[in-house]
């Protein structure tokens, strides 16, 4: 889940990450999805921030989070996460 504020909105070069990489692995594992902070409560504790989180969750859990758009990062997150 990339999770932004409306103010600087979703990161577009990681979705193009997300799209090479899925496109890549072909899992039906893989979902992207964008969320803006400032809608949903659950999210209130990453208000404020101007980087980019990246969160992933696996069966309805956090299981790990990147801060800030380091593609090699992501990408090594993802692959370890599937």
């Amino acid at each position: 889940v990339d999770v932004f504020q409306a103010w600087c909105g979703p990161c577009k070069p990681v979705m193009n990450l997300f799209q090479k990489i899925w496109s890549e692995v072909g899992s039906d594992l893989l979902h992207f999805a964008v969320a803006d902070v400032d809608s949903i409560d659950a999210l209130e504790k990453y208000r404020g921030h101007c980087e980019p989180i990246f969160l992933f969750y696996t069966g309805g859990e956090l299981v790990a989070a990147v801060r800030g758009a380091d593609a090699p990062l992501l990408q090594k997150t993802i692959l370890q996460q599937l």
